[in-house]
C-alpha cells in the first residue's frame, strides 16, 4: 500500500525539476553571471567555500548560482562535487605569521606591532539600506573606482604586509598555556599521525586536529549559536580577542621531485586566538588560548571556532559548549539539514503503522470505559 503512492514519480521528479529553473528565470532580469556572484558576493562565496571544504571560488559562486543563494545546498553541491576530485598531495602546514594581511584587530592591546588594520569591515556603519545601490550600474562602479584608486600607490609592494603574532607577546612573559601532549591526552589525542576526518570515523573523544578541522567546514550558524551559549553563560567561557587576522597564506606541497618546498600559490584565510580564563594545574596560573581558522573572510566563523576550540579542552565537561560529541555533531549544517530535508521524504508506511497503533488503543480504552 505505501508504494502506491509514489507511483510515476519519476516523471514528476524531473517536472520539479524543470519548474525550478523556471522559478530562477521567470522574472526575465538579465541571467547573473557567475564571475558577478564570485566578485560582488565574496563573503557568501567564502562561507560555501568553507562549508563545503574546497577553495575554489569560482565553483562556490557556481553552486551559488544553481541554488539560488541558498547556501547550505550551494555548501552540499560544492562538497559533493569535492568528493570526485582526486587527492593528488597534502600540503605543508602553513605558519601564519607569513600572513599577506589585508584586516588585523586585537581587542586585547590597543598598541600592537605593525598597529591595527581595519581593513574591509562593516563592524563601524549603521545598518541601513543603502537605497542608492538600487541605481548602481557599470558607470557608477567605474566611478568610484577611480576616484577610489586616484592618488593612492597602486605599484606592487617591495614584500608582503606581514606582521608577528599578537598572543606571542604573552607567550614571551610565560603568560599562555602552551597545548601539551599531557593535555592533548586527557581530550583525545594521539601520537601516531594526523587525524583526517574526511577519511576516518570520527570517535570520541576526538583529538584536537580533528575538531579543528570539524569546525573549519562547520556551518557558521550552528557555530555561533552553540559558542554564544558559552559566552552568555552556559560555560565559562567569556574571552577576549587576542587577534583577528584576514589575510593570504601562501601554499605549499613537498616538492614531487625530490628534496624542498614547491609553491602552488596563496590562500584567503580568517584566523582568531582568542584569550580565556586562567589555568593553574602546575600552580603557574597563565591564561588558556583557543584558535580557529577558516577559508575566506568569515570572521564570526573564526571567532566561534576559537571559542568552542576552549570549551570543549574541558577534561569534565559540563555544559552543552564543552561536550565534544554535541559540538561536533551539530555544527555541520549539509548533515543537520539532510536529516531534517529527509522528514519530507516519504514516511507512508511507518505512519501508517503509527496510526493503526493509536486507533487501536483509542478503541481498547473506549471499550473499557
Amino acid at each position: 500500500m505505501g508504494y502506491v503512492a509514489v507511483k510515476g514519480g519519476v516523471e514528476a521528479i524531473e517536472n520539479a525539476e524543470e519548474l525550478l529553473k523556471y522559478f530562477r528565470l521567470k522574472g526575465g532580469s538579465k541571467p547573473i553571471e557567475v564571475k558577478q556572484i564570485q566578485d560582488q558576493l565574496r563573503l557568501a562565496v567564502d562561507k560555501v567555500m568553507g562549508e563545503g571544504s574546497l577553495y575554489a571560488p569560482y565553483y562556490a559562486a557556481l553552486a551559488l548560482k544553481q541554488a539560488e543563494g541558498d547556501t547550505i545546498e550551494a555548501s552540499f553541491i560544492l562538497r559533493a562535487y569535492r568528493s570526485t576530485v582526486p587527492r593528488n598531495h597534502y600540503s605543508l602546514p602553513v605558519d601564519t605569521t607569513e600572513m599577506h594581511i589585508i584586516r588585523r584587530i586585537s581587542a586585547a592591546f590597543k598598541d600592537i606591532p605593525g598597529g591595527q588594520v581595519l581593513g574591509p569591515t562593516r563592524d563601524y556603519t549603521q545598518r541601513l539600506l543603502d537605497f542608492e545601490l538600487a541605481e548602481e550600474d557599470e558607470e557608477r562602479a567605474a566611478c568610484f573606482l577611480a576616484g577610489f584608486l586616484e592618488g593612492l600607490e597602486t605599484g606592487a609592494p617591495e614584500g608582503p604586509v606581514t606582521f608577528s603574532k599578537v598572543i606571542d607577546l604573552l607567550r614571551e612573559e610565560g603568560l599562555v598555556e602552551e597545548f601539551q601532549a599531557k593535555q592533548q591526552d586527557k581530550t583525545g589525542g594521539r601520537e601516531d599521525s594526523v587525524m583526517d576526518i574526511t577519511r576516518e570515523t570520527t570517535t570520541f573523544p576526538c583529538p584536537r586536529e580533528g575538531r579543528l578541522q570539524a569546525m573549519a567546514r562547520g556551518e557558521i550558524g550552528g557555530m555561533l549559536a552553540i559558542a554564544y551559549s558559552s559566552m552568555r553563560g552556559y560555560g565559562d567561557i567569556h574571552p577576549t580577542l587576542g587577534e583577528l587576522r584576514v589575510g593570504y597564506v601562501p601554499l605549499k606541497i613537498p616538492h614531487p621531485r625530490g628534496t624542498g618546498e614547491l609553491y602552488l600559490g596563496r590562500v584567503l584565510v580568517t584566523e582568531a586566538e582568542v584569550i580565556a580564563r586562567f589555568a593553574d594545574e602546575d600552580g603557574t596560573p597563565k591564561f588558556t588560548v583557543g584558535y580557529g581558522l577558516c577559508f575566506g573572510h568569515n570572521e564570526l566563523k573564526a571567532v566561534s571556532m576559537a571559542i568552542l576550540d576552549r570549551t570543549m579542552s574541558a577534561v569534565e565537561p559540563q555544559m552543552p559548549a564543552e561536550d565534544q560529541e554535541f559540538v561536533l555533531s551539530h555544527i555541520d549544517g549539509i548533515e543537520s539539514s539532510g536529516f531534517a530535508a529527509h522528514w519530507k521524504l516519504p514516511h507512508y508506511v511507518t505512519f501508517q503503522s503509527d496510526l493503526d497503533r493509536l486507533r487501536s488503543t483509542q478503541k481498547r480504552k473506549g471499550e473499557k470505559n
